[in-house]
């Protein structure tokens, strides 16, 4: 039997990192990960996630200001750019560009609400029915970039990293748990589960998590026909409608509605993007990003593992750490997530929305 002070499972975003901030406070690591380094069945692979401070939520507000410390102290470890601060723009009556601006300057953000006429005048790819919210603290995570660095400091470090090993028959014990993976049985003081869609079958009968809704979204690729530089926007047509996303990737600029996919499970996904999908996404580019040839280059699938009230899942049970920061916001906060999780592997106190008892 292998033994370490402490297994994580997944090697996505928040298994990456808290693989490496576990490691780096001094305990034995085996960080494990089903698939192939970069696969595509999960909610990390890409090269872009927004990272912003624009909540209307004072938690997430302050969670993202000590999240962007932490990037750039990862950026600096691993030498290379990880977060483009092209700044963000949210604007509609869904997103309450008022009222983010307020909370953002009681935060500290030096966020600007600017008029409608204004905002045009910045971003004449973007069409504005009123006032906009900008955020100059936002910006573009390459999220498989970021993973890469994370694996090689934390391996470096001295953790032991396998891909295209799965985690099998987790079985709590008096001093942790013992588990199966790459033909051996192991043994950690604690688990961290960091499996994104499979946590809900893993951890089956183990522990007593909330509803978890796997669902499989749809992203599209436009080229820009207005010159940028483009910001990252997130638009709230109205308090009712379904929120929208954009954010540069490269050349291209991609497209998203936020939690409006198809029920599935991690397993059990199809890959496919339905034409209503399609639809959806094309109307509101010749809409709202008059900027963007409206003819998509590109489209593409992820998970999103969706908790109640879209707040994150951290915490602790016996020897196992559900950790869970998904509900399609969650890549932003990645290495604070990892230093979340190894706080409570060295058993502190969850952040309280985050617990398994929260409502």
């Amino acid at each position: 039997m292998r033994h370490v002070d402490v297994a994580v499972v997944g090697l996505g975003l928040s298994g990456a990192s808290t693989a490496l901030a576990a490691v780096r406070r001094g305990h034995t690591v085996a960080a494990f990960e089903a698939y192939e380094a970069g696969h595509r069945r999960g909610s990390s692979h890409g090269h872009s996630r927004i990272f912003r401070r624009a909540y209307l939520d004072p938690l997430y507000v302050e969670l993202t200001g000590r999240a962007g410390g932490l990037w750039e102290r990862l950026e600096a470890d691993a030498g290379q750019p990880l977060l483009d601060r092209v700044g963000g723009v949210d604007h509609g009556p869904g997103r309450e560009p008022e009222r983010m601006t307020a909370l953002l300057r009681e935060h500290g953000v030096a966020a600007e609400l600017l008029d409608r006429p204004e905002a045009a005048r910045r971003w004449p790819g973007i069409r504005f029915a009123g006032p906009a919210m900008r955020d100059p603290e936002g910006g573009v995570i390459d999220p498989e970039a970021a993973m890469a660095a994370m694996v090689r400091l934390a391996a470096a470090a001295g953790a032991e990293v396998a891909y295209e090993t799965p985690v099998r028959d987790v079985r709590p014990d008096e001093d942790g748990a013992s588990f199966q993976a790459g033909g051996q049985t192991w043994h950690a003081r604690t688990v961290v589960v960091a499996a994104g869609g499979w946590t809900g079958p893993l951890l089956d009968g183990l522990v007593p998590l909330p509803e978890l809704t796997v669902t499989q979204q749809n992203v599209f690729y436009f080229a820009p026909r207005v010159p940028g530089p483009w910001p990252t926007v997130v638009h709230g047509p109205s308090p009712e409608s379904l929120e929208m996303y954009a954010l540069p990737e490269g050349s291209l600029f991609k497209v998203g509605e936020h939690v409006n996919g198809t029920v599935t499970t991690a397993a059990g996904r199809d890959f496919t993007v339905p034409a209503d999908a399609r639809d959806r996404i094309l109307a509101y580019v010749r809409e709202w990003l008059p900027g963007l040839d409206p003819e998509p280059r590109s489209e593409t699938t992820c998970l999103y593992t969706r908790a109640p009230r879209e707040d994150f899942v951290l915490d602790r049970r016996g020897p196992i750490v559900v950790c869970s920061p998904c509900s399609g916001h969650g890549a932003k906060f990645a290495p604070l997530v990892g230093e979340l999780a190894a706080d409570l592997v060295e058993g502190g106190a969850p952040v309280p929305r985050f617990a398994l008892t929260a409502g």
